[in-house]
């Protein structure tokens, strides 16, 4: 199975999509913003950049990563009023596998751009907002594109179904289930642990790139 091709959260806004439903993603992701900003207050001091580059990686469909970029937009704005640098312009990547349903982030934009309009001060400079395609578990963007790459709910799927779980005849030693379970035997735990190292030891060195 092609993981890039099938795989994506329910998108639109229906009581079953993914931006219906995450509610439990964004609790969890308040729980760790007080990190974020830190962190994006420590960078900008420390670097005062003219342009910078923020991405987010895995995405998907619903109303978290706006809320992300929202706190983060807010943060570097009050930063650069405390240390008096108003050129900074903002440049902001949405992420996730091709099949996601980029249309709906796209949709909300406007609304977006007008909420965070309201908070500029001073004539605080442009931002610029797109969506990137493509897996985290691989070259995404050009050589110190970015400054800041946020990452939620995402680095726990596996780029692909491990191999090494079918035998020679390509049936599934992990009868009965789809993740590793009570029933599952050793190589089937360990043929996801080869998985998860492989990944992530891509997404590393891709990031680093980055």
């Amino acid at each position: 199975m092609d993981v890039e091709k099938v795989f994506h959260m329910t998108g639109g806004v229906g009581k079953t999509s993914y931006a219906k439903n995450s509610s439990l993603q964004k609790k969890a992701s308040d729980k760790v913003k007080h990190i974020i900003i830190e962190t994006v207050e420590e960078l900008y001091i420390e670097t005062t950049p003219k342009s910078i580059g923020i991405a987010d990686l895995g995405c998907s469909s619903g109303p978290n990563t706006l809320s992300i970029i929202k706190d983060i937009f807010q943060t570097i704005q009050v930063t650069s009023h405390k240390i008096m640098h108003h050129s900074t312009e903002f440049r902001v990547y949405f992420n996730d596998l091709p099949t996601n349903d980029f249309n709906s982030i796209f949709k909300a934009l406007p609304e977006f751009q007008k909420l965070l309009n309201q908070d500029r001060k001073n004539g605080f400079p442009s931002i610029f907002m797109g969506g990137y395609p493509g897996s985290l578990y691989g070259r995404l963007f050009p050589n110190s594109y970015l400054h800041f790459v946020h990452s939620s709910h995402c680095l726990h799927w596996l780029s692909r179904v491990p191999p090494t779980i079918y035998d020679e005849q390509k049936r599934s030693l992990n009868k009965g289930c789809v993740y590793i379970c009570d029933k599952s035997p050793e190589v089937v735990s360990q043929a996801y642990y080869k998985q998860f190292q492989e990944d992530f030891s891509l997404f590393l060195r891709s990031s680093l790139k980055n």
